[in-house]
């Protein structure tokens, strides 16, 4: 019986096997672009040069005509032109050079049997020389300060719901909610708790861009962790998804420019001092160990991280992945900004006034970055059109504070299961004493 159960294991691990294969996410025609000086770093000046290939069926294809552009990435090509495969199946490009720190983007588009193909690869040119552009106000810490007197001056009062059906044999689940706003809204999130009598250090998960439910970081939690994934928009995150897309469609459309003429009211200023006050709700927990804390997220998350671990002294280590809302001014001189890209196009854009741009100070990433003093774990790939390179490394270029980075450099607006286990290993050594 041991035999036939441990054959039919192994036929179906090999069917699983057969579909991955044949379900696979890899197009039947791939761009293969590669640099030919087998890095992807180059020196301000130095001859950017790549070699292409078009794939099918994993071989090169001869003959082939395509369509190449290339330029400082997010920006109008300076170059653009035809080539051919060859008789070899492959090509090389001289893209050209760049005459100061940034990155660099070829971009391939080619059409086989009627469908089009296209395919970009980006190259550092001295990144850890990119500095940002955003200004960094005189009263900026002293303004957050004030912030912060504020929402001190609430009452928290929290409030726990226990989600059964979510709870494992390990770890208790709840949606949680707490005050953070002056008229008595609140932020929710959902909590997970090991189950087993101690005290525990914490992580609070702050959240991407969107409008969505949340169901909790409970493999975290079995790891031994107090889990918080937060929600930003002060609705709970529990409800069906519907809800959620009328939100995103409806009444929080935009919301990334909502009240932007002023630092006071401004949308993010409640995520911001919301996201922080999560700290809060973690210390007001029996099952909190009273001092092990960080705070992680991508994206926007990769932000918010950034910005909860200036804002807050008890956080103890920070993990950013490709952070958004950094150096949003790099349009206004020449070069990519960072997501949500209000300032792209700069000419005749109406978010292009004093007014904005003094209130994206008080905001932008960077400028929490260069007041952060938590160690903060850093990873990020270079074709993120997203988070382009050129904001994300203006944010860890700024950093003073002890910084990590895994760089993969293929990597746009995701990650490798390596990158996760990285940030896992980073968080552990800060919180696990």
């Amino acid at each position: 019986m041991k035999k036939l159960i441990a054959l039919v294991a192994l036929l179906a691990g090999a069917c699983i096997g057969a579909l991955a294969q044949q379900t696979g996410n890899a197009p039947y025609v791939k761009v293969d672009i590669v640099p030919t000086k087998m890095s992807w770093d180059y020196a301000v000046g130095e001859k950017i040069e790549f070699e292409v290939s078009i794939l099918r069926n994993e071989l090169p294809m001869a003959g082939v005509d395509f369509r190449w552009e290339a330029g400082p990435e997010m920006m109008p090509p300076v170059v653009a032109r035809e080539a051919n495969t060859g008789a070899k199946g492959t090509v090389k490009i001289d893209a050209g050079k760049m005459t100061v720190p940034g990155f660099f983007t070829l971009g391939v588009s080619v059409e086989v049997d009627g469908r089009r193909y296209n395919q970009w690869k980006t190259v550092g040119v001295e990144r850890d020389r990119i500095e940002p552009t955003v200004a960094m106000p005189d009263d900026f810490a002293d303004w957050w300060a004030s912030q912060r007197e504020l929402d001190d001056r609430m009452e928290l009062r929290p409030e726990m719901r226990l989600l059964p059906d979510r709870c494992t044999s390990t770890v208790d689940v709840y949606e949680v909610s707490y005050v953070y706003t002056a008229r008595g809204g609140r932020m929710y999130g959902i909590l997970c708790i090991p189950k087993a009598p101690g005290k525990y250090p914490a992580i609070l998960l702050v959240p991407g861009a969107g409008v969505r439910p949340y169901a909790g970081q409970i493999a975290t939690a079995e790891r031994g962790y107090i889990t918080l994934e937060m929600g930003i928009h002060g609705v709970p995150v529990t409800l069906d998804q519907r809800i959620y897309n009328l939100l995103r469609d409806g009444a929080l459309l935009g919301y990334q420019s909502m009240n932007i003429e002023s630092r006071e009211t401004y949308y993010y200023n409640k995520v911001y001092r919301g996201c922080r006050r999560g700290v809060d709700l973690i210390f007001s927990l029996p099952q909190f160990d009273g001092e092990n804390i960080g705070v992680a997220g991508g994206s926007q998350g990769g932000a918010l991280a950034i910005v909860v671990g200036a804002l807050d002294s008890r956080i103890k280590c920070v993990s950013s992945f490709y952070p958004a809302l950094s150096d949003m001014t790099g349009y206004l001189h020449g070069r990519a900004g960072g997501w949500p890209h209000l300032l792209r196009n700069p000419s005749g854009n109406l978010y292009n006034t004093p007014e904005v741009l003094e209130t994206l100070s008080y905001y932008d990433a960077v400028n929490f970055a260069r007041v952060l003093r938590a160690p903060v774990f850093f990873s990020m790939g270079y074709n993120d059109k997203t988070c382009p390179p050129t904001s994300t490394f203006s944010a860890y270029n700024s950093v003073t504070a002890p910084k990590e980075l895994m760089l993969v450099p293929q990597t746009a607006h995701w990650q490798f299961n390596e990158q996760n286990a990285a940030s896992d290993a980073f968080l552990d050594r800060y919180l696990k004493k």
